[in-house]
């Protein structure tokens, strides 16, 4: 086992909206059913925002984590936030997180890197606490998918969720960690949901130049469920073993791997690549859904909190999504 510069997790907080939507609730909007649901995505209820904001979801988050860390807010050197559903465009919705957490004039930045958010912001952070100038990032993982569901598509309408949760995350010498972050920017098509589209008096094309992206439906959610199940079966297994292979341990060594909480299916052929027992996967899918990059820290969050994962636990944080992009980060608890 290589050890090396890493992190220490210090602090976890989660928030999710009160307002949830079983299988049978979708039942009356779209021609689906629990059965249907159940069987093919593991889902069985999802929580849903009733007017909570994206970036109040993560500020609650980011409160837990900070008391639970046992530090100031004016000890974090630096708030990454991980989100594809934003308030505006600009401010960042990590600026929105500080102004409501107060006593803080640190950095704040966002970053979009979809369902894979997370396991980019740990190893962004990590980077930034090996420079040695910062030492307490706060990443909040804040998602509000409701807002570019489409609720008459009843393929991607059952899938999502809203929810936060946020780490706080310190500098640990001679320590476990690893990572692999990989990006396919050729499968940008099958995942995509629609910015602003262009309108300003001095255009003269009466529409946009062909971007090789699906035709948008508004802002709406479009996603090639086939291609991304392809994707995601093969990119999962990929990055746990080559963060693991940087890390000179094996995927059975590991305690516990966290994986986005996509699909159950997906989850499960990963385990059977990789030679795991569904025992080491981490689920809470059944509860959330798909709530993008914040489902790991989610289930982790869930973990920590039953017992699941004790102090000195290997883990492995592994996501895929839009972009497309993927990675794992492999760390000791």
């Amino acid at each position: 086992m290589i050890r090396s510069v890493g992190v220490k997790i210090t602090g976890i907080g989660r928030y999710v909206p009160q307002l949830t939507a079983a299988n049978a609730d979708y039942e009356r909007i779209v021609d689906t059913s629990d059965e249907w649901i159940t069987q093919r995505t593991g889902i069985k209820t999802r929580h849903i925002s009733d007017g909570e904001p994206t970036y109040y979801l993560g500020l609650r988050a980011a409160q837990e984590a900070v008391a639970d860390a046992g530090i100031e807010v004016s000890d974090i050197g630096l708030i990454i936030a991980t989100t594809c559903t934003p308030d505006y465009y600009t401010p960042s919705t990590a600026c929105l997180i500080q102004r409501g957490l107060g006593d803080s004039d640190c950095p704040a930045i966002d970053i979009n890197c979809a369902c894979s958010g997370f396991v980019y912001a740990v190893d962004m952070a990590r980077r930034y606490l090996a420079c040695g100038d910062i030492k307490r990032v706060l990443v909040v993982a804040a998602e509000e998918l409701s807002k570019f569901v489409d609720y008459t598509d009843r393929s991607t309408c059952i899938l999502f969720g809203d929810a936060a949760a946020a780490v706080v995350l310190e500098k640990s010498d001679d320590t476990l960690y690893s990572s692999f972050l990989a990006a396919d920017g050729s499968g940008a098509r099958f995942l995509a949901a629609r910015a602003l589209l262009t309108e300003n008096p001095f255009r003269q094309h009466d529409s946009e130049f062909d971007m090789d992206m699906p035709v948008p439906n508004k802002h709406y959610l479009l996603q090639d469920g086939k291609e991304v199940y392809k994707f995601a079966t093969k990119a999962l297994p990929k990055a746990v073993e080559n963060a693991c292979k940087k890390a000179d341990i094996t995927p059975d060594e590991l305690d516990a791997v966290i994986p986005h909480q996509a699909n159950v299916r997906i989850i499960e052929t990963a385990a059977k690549h990789l030679g795991l027992s569904m025992d080491k996967m981490i689920l809470n899918i059944s509860d959330y859904g798909n709530t993008s990059s914040a489902s790991i820290p989610n289930a982790f969050y869930d973990a920590v909190k039953s017992g699941r994962i004790k102090r000195g636990d290997k883990v492995c944080f592994v996501g895929f999504g839009g972009g497309l992009t993927y990675g794992a980060c492999v760390l000791e608890f």
